[in-house]
């Protein structure tokens, strides 16, 4: 019999070939006749698969379980599929990543302003951030750059240290560096239990701050450093408003919020109102105050340098930024997740975002994060991949180094109203909303981490408000935990329920079911010994004890210890698994003698029967 065609003397599989200007797929199917080779032969040049000059095709070998089995033509569909889908895509971010540069131009330029730091910074910070983060993040599709609570943060560090602008980029280069120590020690998936009060407080404020910065601006006025100032400044700003700023930004507010959703997917709202707002104060308006002068070219490198003496307060302002960055680039993954159904890397993400704003911190640039609303344009333009947001930065580059003579001419009051409609937007309106359904404890949270977040600073802010909702969370475990601390001996077989009801009251059973925390300790400790009131034998049941940390162990030795100074014998039964290890390791076994820990509540009622004698010695005895 003759070899099939392509067959290999050793009987291994057959390979595909290159074959200029034919498709050969060699073994058993390859003469299947001339129309359907012309037919795969379509369908490899519309999938790029086939050499444009000579035509021959490129195919992968595959390993294949049957010796002399040939590619059919479902393979060849698939290459095709996956080379129209990674056209589909790349056009998709070229699409998604103009049209994020397109909207982070006016709101980059924006928050630079308000940072006071200058447009450019916000520039500088949106092409270092927004490239380094899509190239080493963990979410494709992610946009980032400079954000409002990230420029409110930032403005704080300004002004604190506004003799010294190196110091502040020091603190941007270590909050980056912080944050891409949680990615790498993997802190990422514990940033996601955040408690939303907290958050909620703490981004009301953000926008509230935002709104208040933006007033005196608003009216023609020179902007105040914080909201304190803003709103004793806020007076003579209204008293001596420049009425020709007043109109431009009102202008620009009104653009921002009345602009047609279906124009915005064309035209973003904030360059319209950019561009509208600044031929309007060029061409009519021209007594309103403007960006002014604009440097040019590149930044110029800026190495970490700074007092020891001021280490402490710098980390902190350093830590306060690589959380802040943190939630907020993770809380825009979460958004990210939900539009392009996939899941994000939050170890990953952290590293990209810190390599980001170490970068920026080295350029002068203001810190950044993940950006919501450029991230949903750059998806719904068609952005799923990581060249969208990297594309969107190198946009901006280029953009920077011809945009400086025209940022100048920018006027104040139109980066006011495209930012009064920012903060405005960062608000949480929805919690707001339900503010009077809320839970009354977790309203309080939200209050006084917004009050401290508008008043105080935002270091504090953060700090109390975690504080207080721990306490509030550990009240709430508190009252859950020790439901499950109780007397009712439904679960024990009806023999020992006998047997132990003719025990009692000399001896009775505490049955302690599910897990107890610190938060649980003292209740614990008080409830095991308002139910055990005048008892000789105390049954501690830890079968259903499904986990004990360290602090509700101690809390059963300080019963142990209790019950001993009252004569009270204290039997332990059924603590097994992780339950006993750690009430082995604080040492409460090493209290007790070996008989006193029984393996079943069974044996304990049995040895509780032996303590005190049996039930017919009980009666003779009375």
């Amino acid at each position: 019999m003759a070899p099939k065609v392509g067959a290999r003397d050793d009987g291994g599989e057959p390979r595909h070939r290159r074959v200029a200007g034919d498709l050969s797929l060699v073994g058993p199917g390859a003469d299947d006749g001339l129309g359907a080779m012309r037919r795969r032969r379509r369908v490899v040049e519309q999938a790029g698969l086939a050499d444009a000059q000579t035509g021959a095709v490129d195919l992968p070998v595959k390993d294949i379980d049957r010796p002399g089995e040939a590619v059919d033509d479902h393979s060849i569909d698939q290459f095709a599929d996956s080379g129209r889908m990674q056209q589909k895509t790349l056009r998709g971010d070229i699409f998604g990543g103009i049209t994020a540069a397109v909207i982070a131009l006016p709101l980059a330029l924006a928050f630079g302003v308000a940072s006071g730091l200058g447009p450019m910074a916000g520039l500088y910070s949106a092409i270092a951030v927004g490239f380094f983060a899509s190239l080493f993040g963990g979410t494709p599709a992610q946009v980032s750059g400079p954000t409002g609570p990230m420029t409110v943060v930032m403005a704080a560090v300004v002004a604190q240290y506004a003799d010294s602008l190196t110091t502040a980029f020091v603190i941007v280069f270590l909050g980056g560096a912080i944050q891409l120590l949680l990615g790498l020690i993997h802190v990422g998936r514990y940033i996601a239990y955040t408690p939303y009060s907290v958050i909620s407080g703490f981004m009301t404020g953000i926008g509230i701050i935002i709104i208040v910065l933006q007033l005196a601006p608003l009216c023609g006025a020179d902007g105040a450093s914080g909201p304190v100032d803003a709103l004793r400044l806020l007076p003579d700003a209204i008293a001596n408003v420049n009425g020709q700023a007043l109109v431009v930004g009102c202008v620009a507010l009104a653009i921002m919020v009345f602009w047609p959703a279906a124009l915005g997917r064309l035209v973003p709202a904030p360059l319209v109102t950019l561009v509208a707002g600044t031929l309007l104060a060029l061409f009519w308006l021209d007594a309103v105050p403007v960006i002014g002068d604009v440097p040019t070219g590149l930044p110029t490198l800026i190495l970490p340098a700074f007092p020891l003496q001021e280490l402490t307060r710098i980390l902190q302002a350093a830590f306060v930024l690589a959380l802040l960055g943190s939630i907020d680039s993770l809380l825009t993954s979460l958004v990210t997740d939900s539009i392009t159904r996939t899941r994000h890397d939050p170890s990953r993400e952290l590293i990209g975002q810190g390599i980001g704003n170490m970068a920026a911190g080295l350029l002068g640039a203001l810190p950044g994060a993940g950006a919501t609303m450029r991230t949903v344009v750059n998806v719904r333009a068609g952005g799923h991949s990581r060249r969208s947001g990297m594309l969107h930065a190198l946009i901006l580059l280029s953009l920077v180094l011809g945009l400086a003579p025209l940022a100048e001419r920018i006027p104040l009051a139109v980066l006011a109203g495209i930012l009064l409609k920012v903060g405005w937007d960062v608000i949480d309106w929805g919690f707001l909303k339900r503010i009077g359904r809320a839970p009354r404890e977790k309203v309080v949270v939200m209050l006084i981490t917004l009050g401290l977040t508008v008043f105080v600073d935002l270091i504090t802010a953060v700090a109390v408000g975690l504080i207080i909702a721990a306490l509030v969370t550990a009240d709430w475990m508190s009252r859950e935990e020790l439901k499950g601390v109780h007397a009712d001996h439904g679960d024990l077989a009806s023999e020992l329920v006998a047997r132990l009801a003719a025990l009692e009251p000399r001896a009775f059973v505490i049955h302690l079911e599910g897990r107890y925390s610190y938060a649980s300790a003292r209740g614990l400790t008080r409830q095991i010994g308002m139910m055990s009131p005048g008892s000789e034998v105390l049954i501690l049941d830890l079968e259903a004890a499904s986990k004990i940390d360290v602090t509700a162990a101690m809390a059963i030795d300080e019963v142990i210890t209790g019950a001993k100074a009252q004569k009270v014998c204290v039997l332990l039964a059924g603590a097994t698994g992780e339950t006993r290890n750690v009430l082995d390791a604080v040492g409460v076994t090493e209290h007790l003698p070996t008989e006193q820990i029984c393996g079943s509540v069974e044996e304990a009622i049995a040895r509780a029967e032996r303590l005190l004698g049996s039930p017919d010695e009980q009666n003779a005895g009375g």
